[in-house]
């Protein structure tokens, strides 16, 4: 019979800095809270305090770290500046091969038993991450390093893999630092480096090899992209857990992954819009956001964001149950700033509606009179969606003629696959149609017939 793994427990801390008011700060915790419950943690309680600004040694004044050193069971002093011990935290997890990406644990005791891990709602330096080992005793993640992990444990394709594994390496490379076994010198290949210059050169390494990988899988995803530029698309874009994949299944009646949590979806999934449309529109479900998103990350998934600033309409996506949609909208849109595509024609999302009472359904509607309020279990609402989204093409499309000769005639199957074919006619010249479509689809069908 196996034995059960206990339940890593965590602390969350909180700064509020000036200009945060309290229903933000709130906010942000318990979505801090639903990423550390995404990574299987048990969150035992938070720590908040108000400063001008983070403690450069320790984030928290001395009051407050006194208050949570006493609930993890750590001393409240840095201490020594020494190599730091194990910690039977860390073995844990890495028997378990779970190691979190994070810089190893300072500390002397392992304070009440599995109370592991300080969680701390801001990017912070490595050495105030140690600074708040040392004193608390418990291993500290930063809101980074739980984001960093969940992408890591989240990711399934080569693609996905490759671009966490570079997000962490980032991550990780600043906050190495020498084990309790002293820095030595190694013999050998590189002989002279310590274990710190070592590791560091593997991690330099690694990062260029992945970035040859990566710029291989991003050729191909160019070609296939380029491939595909010619067909209607729409991407979806949106905060994460904000229902896209579920609205990905509902338009397209694929089988992408649909759960409620944080980052379910890292992978660019393309499928036709059902019942299909001729020309095709094709649907793109696109990796959420989040606020204070990793530099890193966004980064490293361009590419797939690339998804979007391709498309012809971006349907961005918000939880409208939740009350902080707004400014999870306003992160979608600061994100997509960063890839160029916040300029692209849109349509705003309501999601989640069967969350909803009639009276804030009318005060969404009210607000948001252009937006799309629907729930995604409710087949009149996509199917309502369906017919906005044929529409919006169907504005930009124009009808011509064009001439398929007798002796091209195996270009058919192109040119019902890109237009729709109103009639035929044939004459001493060939088949003549007439069709419906982008312009740009009918010119690169006019240059395919005339280049055959």
């Amino acid at each position: 019979m196996e034995t059960k793994q206990p339940v890593p427990r965590a602390i969350l801390v909180g700064i509020q800095l000036p200009g945060v008011d309290d229903a933000n700060h709130a906010a942000s915790i318990a979505e801090l809270s639903r990423l550390v419950k995404t990574l299987g943690y048990e969150v035992v309680g938070t720590l908040s305090q108000k400063r001008d600004a983070l403690d450069g040694a320790t984030v928290l004044g001395k009051g407050r770290l006194g208050e949570l050193s006493a609930m993890t069971g750590g001393t409240g002093s840095v201490g020594s500046m020494a190599a730091p011990s194990r910690s039977k935290a860390r073995d844990r997890f890495e028997d378990a091969g779970e190691r979190p990406a994070a810089p190893e644990a300072d500390r002397d005791g392992d304070g009440p038993p599995g109370l592991e891990f300080v969680i701390v709602d801001h990017e912070i330096s490595p050495s105030q991450a140690r600074n708040l080992e040392r004193a608390t005793g418990a291993q500290v993640l930063d809101r980074t390093g739980v984001i960093v992990e969940i992408f890591h444990r989240h990711a399934r394709s080569r693609e996905a893999k490759l671009q966490v594994e570079m997000a962490r390496l980032q991550y990780v490379f600043p906050r190495l630092r020498e084990t309790s076994g002293g820095g030595g010198r190694q013999s050998g290949v590189g002989a002279g480096e310590s274990d710190i210059d070592l590791d560091r050169r593997k991690i330099r390494d690694r990062r260029a090899e992945l970035k040859q990988q990566l710029d291989a899988i991003q050729r191909d995803d160019e070609q296939r992209r380029s491939a595909r530029r010619d067909q209607l698309r729409v991407a979806l874009v949106g905060y994460t857990n904000a229902g896209k994949s579920s609205l990905m299944r509902a338009l397209t009646g694929s089988d992408v992954l649909v759960a409620d949590q944080l980052f379910a979806t890292l992978d660019t999934t393309v499928r036709a819009l059902r019942p299909e449309t001729t020309p095709r529109i094709l649907v793109s479900d696109t990796v959420g956001f989040i606020k204070k998103l990793p530099h890193d990350l966004v980064a490293s998934f361009r590419s797939t964001l690339a998804e979007a600033l391709d498309a012809s309409l971006l349907l961005f996506v918000v939880d409208a149950s939740d009350a902080t949609y707004e400014a999870q909208l306003e992160v979608t849109h600061a994100v997509l700033r960063e890839t160029g595509a916040d300029d692209l024609p849109s349509r705003l999302i309501l999601n989640k509606a069967d969350r909803l009472d009639e009276a804030d359904r009318l005060a969404l509607q009210a607000k948001h009179p252009d937006a799309i309020l629907l729930s995604t279990i409710s087949p009149a609402d996509v199917a309502a969606l369906h017919e906005t989204i044929v529409a919006f093409f169907e504005l930009a499309m124009v009808e011509d003629q064009l001439t398929l000769p007798y002796a091209k005639q195996g270009l058919l199957g192109d040119i019902y696959g890109h237009v729709r074919v109103l009639s035929e006619e044939f004459d001493v010249a060939g088949r003549i149609l007439r069709v419906r479509g982008l312009p740009g689809a009918i010119a690169g069908l006019r240059k395919t017939l005339a280049a055959s």
